[in-house]
């Protein structure tokens, strides 16, 4: 058996934590109101660039990335 099934349970238990995070824990962290993020308003125009909110998103994925490619790697011994 592959790495699939063990994928698919590793991404049900990540979205499952992170909509209870977002339901209980997250409705008052400020995603798209970080500072740093870029906001620009004229007249009838808008701009929003959420530029850290983007890195911290990135750093989150990639520590879950690794978190999961460390656990389903078969260990060697050497």
């Amino acid at each position: 058996m592959g790495n699939g099934p063990k994928l698919f349970v590793f991404l049900g238990v990540t979205f499952i934590v992170i909509g209870l995070l977002w339901h209980f824990g997250f409705k008052n962290f400020p995603f798209g109101k970080l500072p740093g993020d870029v906001s620009f308003k004229k007249g009838n125009f808008s701009f929003h660039f959420p530029l850290v909110t983007c890195i911290v998103l990135s750093l989150i994925l990639s520590f879950l990335s690794v978190s999961y490619t460390h656990l389903t790697l078969p260990t060697t011994p050497y």
